[in-house]
């Protein structure tokens, strides 16, 4: 089970958050999102990569995006299209497909996507395109049965630690490789709480979902 911090904005916290050794950071180019990051990413440890998050964004501007900060991965939160995903392939980066969901959803939307996508995200459906702070039915995920892996997102904090400690022994959770969390560790938009997320990592880890103490 791998770790992604996302919505990183300012420089002493994304250090603060580097120190932690997530898996992934995540980088929001999205203008009308409070998140939105328009500064040059600090050099971060090896083995921390940079995903970018984008929301129907042109591919010029991604490509800008992956160049000007070297990404290692983009996230698209919008009504990308499979072709855009596979025109994104060819710039050696991982495309995560960001699919919305609340109380219902039909997965025959995932599957055209499966052939360009390294991975997909399931998040709650909001009023923005994501950090909305509260989580889906997770109970749909019965209902995957894709062979792409999965980031889940959208609530995840301490105070849902039992239940998504149980989700993640039911066999829904499979192909669930990396857990996205955000607006539960703010004090503000942006600005993570170390240690709330170092609380997390920790109870993963005590639970055998991740590898090394902090």
């Amino acid at each position: 089970m791998k770790l992604k911090v996302c919505g990183m904005k300012q420089e002493n916290n994304i250090l603060d958050v580097a120190d932690l050794q997530p898996n992934y950071m995540g980088f929001i180019f999205y203008e009308k999102s409070p998140r939105n990051f328009n500064d040059e990413i600090p050099e971060l440890p090896d083995g921390i990569q940079k995903i970018g998050v984008f929301v129907n964004a042109t591919l010029n501007f991604v490509v800008s995006k992956i160049e000007q900060h070297q990404l290692q991965g983009v996230q698209l939160h919008g009504d990308e299209s499979p072709e855009f995903c596979e025109q994104l392939k060819a710039y050696d980066v991982l495309v995560i497909k960001v699919f919305s969901m609340k109380n219902q959803f039909d997965f025959k939307v995932v599957e055209p996507y499966q052939e360009f996508c390294d991975y997909f995200l399931f998040d709650t459906k909001g009023k923005e395109p994501g950090g909305n702070g509260y989580t889906f039915n997770w109970n749909l995920l019965k209902k995957y049965n894709l062979k792409t892996p999965y980031f889940l997102s959208g609530g995840l904090g301490m105070e849902n630690m039992d239940d998504l400690l149980l989700f993640l022994k039911r066999p829904e959770s499979r192909l669930c490789c990396t857990l996205d969390i955000n607006s539960k560790f703010e004090s503000v938009p942006g600005f993570k709480d170390i240690t709330k997320v170092k609380a997390f990592k920790n109870m993963l880890i005590k639970n055998g979902y991740q590898n090394h103490d902090l």
